[in-house]
């Protein structure tokens, strides 16, 4: 009985692992999911008077929260994060931050990803690809 238990829970724990790792992809379109996480890299900086960093391997991991119009965004380099800004569809796959402006633009769709974002003194960029 035992080993019976212990076969059917192997095979629950396969089936779990092959449908997690099929149902991630870099397609993902963060416009089409109630969750969206995802990864871009490229060129990222930061800047607020005193620190300036800029980084051509950077990276900001982007996180899609509970109320699904806003996102998250997580630098790399100890650049400080950008979180709960809300977005608005446009077009079919692209989203773009709600009063966006000439210092403040931040874009993203399944494949790219582009910020000029000014708050404060502080200024994000960052010009990313999945």
């Amino acid at each position: 009985m035992k080993k019976t238990i212990k076969i059917l829970g192997l095979m629950a724990f396969f089936c779990f692992m092959v449908t997690a790792i099929s149902s991630c992809s870099n397609d993902d379109d963060p416009v089409n999911n109630d969750f969206f996480a995802g990864t871009y890299k490229g060129k990222v900086s930061y800047t607020d008077g005193s620190t300036n960093i800029t980084k051509d391997n950077g990276s900001v991991f982007v996180t899609k929260i509970a109320s699904g119009t806003k996102y998250n965004f997580a630098f790399s380099d100890g650049i400080s994060d950008l979180n709960g800004v809300e977005f608005e569809q446009q077009g079919d796959h692209t989203l773009v931050m709600i009063g966006s402006n000439a210092t403040s633009y931040i874009r993203i769709d399944n494949n790219e990803l582009k910020i000029f974002y000014t708050k404060d003194g502080r200024t994000w960029t960052a010009n990313c690809t999945r």
